[in-house]
């Protein structure tokens, strides 16, 4: 897998100070994946941002920035983001929200955009170190499988093993059932729980 981390600051491009969510995530990339990371830094400029995105499409899989999505006037990495690709990924989005908004209320001051530019994927991630690695905690088990279907190369194994085991990450688990007769609540399935974690897609 070949990943671009962008880190979008002002600052960081000056170097009025140091870079430190760019080299984290590459660090989590390289440990997780061993994965070819290129890293490239920008200025909060639109028209920049969108640049950088359209080249480092050309030679990655997966392009996850950092920065430039909150609601200063300068933070322009969702628009930027938005001018590029083809298709958007609501569903992560909501799934970078939803475990966000369970860290901090301030989860919900993020802007960030998912979407399909050709044949890589891009993510954006807020600007901060708790933000970044809450994000790729998400992530983490979903990249392998988005970037097999954005490939065209998903051959059912994945969808097939998830059938049969179904006991997802917590973040994604179905909501509860409450029986009216019953003390207690269940899920929706009674299925083993020495099934691998299989995330829900």
């Amino acid at each position: 897998m070949r990943i671009a981390i962008v880190t979008v600051s002002d600052s960081a491009t000056l170097g009025i100070r140091d870079d430190t969510t760019g080299p984290l995530l590459k660090q989590l990339a390289l440990d997780e994946f061993q994965a070819e990371v290129e890293t490239a830094l920008v200025p909060d400029e639109k028209l920049l941002i969108e640049s950088a995105l359209t080249d480092l499409c050309d030679r990655n899989d997966v392009i996850i920035t950092t920065g430039g999505t909150g609601l200063a006037p300068r933070d322009v990495t969702p628009e930027a983001t938005l001018a590029v690709i083809d298709k958007r990924c609501g569903g992560i989005e909501t799934a970078l929200h939803v475990y966000g908004l369970q860290k901090t209320p301030m989860a919900a001051l993020s802007r960030l955009v998912v979407g399909v530019r050709f044949k890589t994927l891009i993510v954006n991630l807020p600007g901060s170190k708790g933000g970044v690695k809450d994000g790729w905690e998400v992530l983490r088990p979903l990249l392998p499988h988005a970037v097999k279907l954005i490939r065209n190369e998903d051959d059912g194994s994945f969808h097939a093993k998830m059938a049969c085991c179904l006991n997802f990450n917590p973040l994604f688990r179905p909501p509860l059932r409450h029986h009216p007769r019953r003390k207690t609540s269940s899920r929706l399935t009674d299925l083993p729980t020495d099934y691998a974690t299989v995330p829900y897609n």
